[in-house]
């Protein structure tokens, strides 16, 4: 078996692809949001997906697609063809379009939701942890892809704080240290440094009249401040 970044050669296996993706909620009852053909196709074409494949057979297919600016990531549509399950295969494509959008987007979070146990093992494995909603991108248009899938009346309902899918979220290291560098106590301490440089001192000057100076010193093991944009 093959498992490959998708090209417009695996454009042959976009039809299967979505109707597996349709058959399979149906037989769950519960939502993969279906896709067109030209969404689907456009994902291959651009390599933004994986697809797998044996003796020119499609065996499955997952896809990324960023959010909020590249600040998120989802791995969604995660679908194997009946033939192949039970073997292994999901994990390894899961373990592939991870790779994939780690590679292209190495300070995104990444995301995704599910109802299938299996999944959320395999998620849990790559270090997903189980999140609420709010935790993940609130871009309209991501939510809006909802929209097909059969419980999109009860995510509504519950004013998109949680739904029948278990949200799961991946934050990177980098994406930690970023944003600790920028947290509060760096300004306190920028804050606290001017103060120290900028020391007030009051000395006589004649009978009863006082002199204000102004110290500039900066201390020799001082350091210049690295802020990250």
């Amino acid at each position: 078996m093959e498992i490959e970044i998708s090209s417009c050669e695996h454009l042959m296996y976009v039809s299967e692809i979505q109707q597996e993706m349709y058959d399979s909620a149906q037989r769950r009852g519960t939502g993969i949001a279906k896709r067109s053909i030209e969404y689907l196709s456009k994902k291959i074409s651009d390599g933004n997906a994986v697809v797998a494949t044996e003796n020119g057979e499609w065996v499955g297919f997952c896809y990324i697609e960023t959010w909020s600016h590249g600040q998120f990531v989802a791995n969604s549509g995660l679908i194997v063809s009946p033939k192949y399950r039970n073997g292994g295969v999901a994990t390894q494509i899961k373990q592939r379009v991870f790779q994939l959008s780690r590679d292209k987007y190495p300070t995104a979070k990444v995301f995704g939701l599910t109802t299938g146990l299996a999944v959320m093992k395999i998620n849990s494995d790559l270090g997903y942890k189980p999140v609420i909603y709010s935790e993940l991108t609130q871009d309209e248009e991501f939510w809006s892809g909802c929209k097909s899938c059969v419980n999109y009346d009860i995510l509504m309902q519950k004013e998109r704080k949680n739904c029948l899918c278990t949200a799961m979220l991946f934050v990177p290291p980098n994406n930690t240290i970023n944003e600790a560098e920028n947290c509060s106590p760096q300004k306190e301490y920028n804050n606290n440094e001017v103060s120290q440089k900028n020391e007030v001192h009051s000395t006589p000057k004649g009978s009863g009249e006082l002199r204000l100076t102004i110290n500039n010193k900066k201390n020799s093991d001082e350091k210049e401040s690295n802020l990250s944009v």
